[in-house]
């Protein structure tokens, strides 16, 4: 279980790495993080006890500034002081790296940079030199215990590596053991290392006994060996990037010499004016102009007639049963009409004269003869040959 908290560790062997001669920015590099307090603190004795450091985050708790855990059924309590005292680090200087100066980030811009042009505080390290790249995993791995991919560069990180490399002061102390109280903390999902400073500082308490420890895998561990394979790994992931760069640009080079040129063809004849110069003509304005005649819409609503809609009366036909009882007089009046095809009608107070004078020209027999009637009724509500609608041809009408 303990093998887990060492996957992303980084310890260092200085006695190792500061005998590197044939790479001279290595050798700055590291100069600079011993001068900057964590030699004692990274280069610690790279011993794994696995028993007791599963127990000390399977206990550990906060109170105040202090941590307390129980090991090997004992209780036992790391403060600021204890964990100064043991890595010999130093307690004055800046704790928020955001504090750094600007001028500084910006001359660094450039120092870290591999081809000279300013790199991003933000951004992938394969635009950094081979050192640079190194110090930002053991910043990442042993400093912050960042988790995830270390292929990129962050804020927190870059203002890091340029407090060690231009020297300034950082109260270690208080920003390592922070990392420390996260990583204790259950409320928050921080990545759990400091595998080889945990087992020394449980080693310096005499009341605890302490197992077997297993020395840190020699991968895990950075000397003058781990660092040239280091060298040649970025090196040869550098030809490889320069390759696919350069085999990328012939393949598109070569694809826009082939494409045909399309020449475009002028044009001579005349263009017509724009619509804004068209806008931008003289217009003729009237000066003396009369005002618009407001009328009072109340007295227009007095004078104008409102409209009545006219209610159209049903249509009444006149039609006569064969087998009727009562009968019809020639001389016979409209009423009587009525009288005989049943109730009167709202229609029929209106007396037609046309239909008056048609019944008045009847002959007595007319209305016992059979009714047929060929043609269709008028809109007026009569037959238009009413001698066929009673029996009567117009030949019988001029005899009589």
């Amino acid at each position: 279980m303990a093998s887990s908290f060492i996957t992303n560790s980084y310890q260092i062997n200085f006695e190792s790495v500061l005998m590197i001669h044939d790479n001279e920015g290595m050798l700055n590099m590291f100069k600079a993080l011993e001068a900057s307090g964590l030699r004692r603190f990274l280069g610690c004795e790279s011993v794994l006890y696995e028993a007791e450091l599963g127990q000390f985050f399977d206990t550990a708790l906060l109170q105040d500034e202090d941590i307390t855990c129980v090991i090997s059924g004992k209780f036992v309590t790391i403060s600021p002081t204890l964990f100064s005292t043991v890595f010999d680090l130093p307690s004055e200087g800046i704790t928020n790296f955001s504090e750094v100066p600007k001028d500084k980030v910006y001359d660094a811009r450039s120092l870290f940079s591999e081809k000279g042009v300013q790199v991003d505080v933000h951004g992938k390290k394969k635009f950094m030199k081979h050192e640079f790249r190194l110090l930002n995993d053991i910043l990442a791995k042993a400093i912050t215990v960042k988790a995830g991919s270390f292929d990129s560069v962050t804020v927190e990180s870059f203002q890091m590596m340029t407090v060690i490399q231009y020297g300034l002061k950082v109260n270690w102390v208080k920003v390592l053991f922070n990392v420390l109280k996260d990583m204790v903390d259950r409320t928050q999902k921080k990545a759990k290392d400091f595998a080889a400073q945990i087992g020394v500082l449980l080693k310096g308490i005499p009341a605890i006994p302490m197992g077997d420890g297993v020395p840190f895998p020699s991968a895990k561990v950075l000397s003058m060996r781990t660092v040239h394979t280091y060298i040649v790994t970025n090196t040869t992931i550098d030809a490889l990037d320069m390759f696919a760069e350069f085999t990328a640009s012939k393949k598109r080079s070569a694809t826009e010499a082939d494409a045909p040129i399309i020449t475009k063809k002028r044009r001579t004849g005349k263009s017509k004016p724009s619509v804004s110069q068209a806008k931008l003509d003289i217009v003729q304005v009237a000066t003396d102009v009369e005002p618009i005649q407001i009328v009072d819409p109340t007295h227009v609503a007095g004078t104008v007639p409102s409209l009545v809609l006219k209610r159209k009366s049903r249509k009444r036909k006149l039609v006569l049963s064969r087998d009727s009882d009562k009968g019809l007089a020639v001389g016979d009046t409209l009423d009587a009409i009525h009288g005989h095809l049943g109730p009167r009608g709202p229609s029929s107070s209106r007396q037609s004269p046309t239909y008056v004078a048609k019944l008045g020209r009847l002959p007595e027999d007319a209305l016992s003869r059979p009714t047929s009637c060929p043609k269709t009724r008028s809109k007026i509500g009569f037959c238009p040959m009413p001698y066929y609608h009673f029996g009567v041809s117009p030949k019988d009408s001029a005899s009589t």
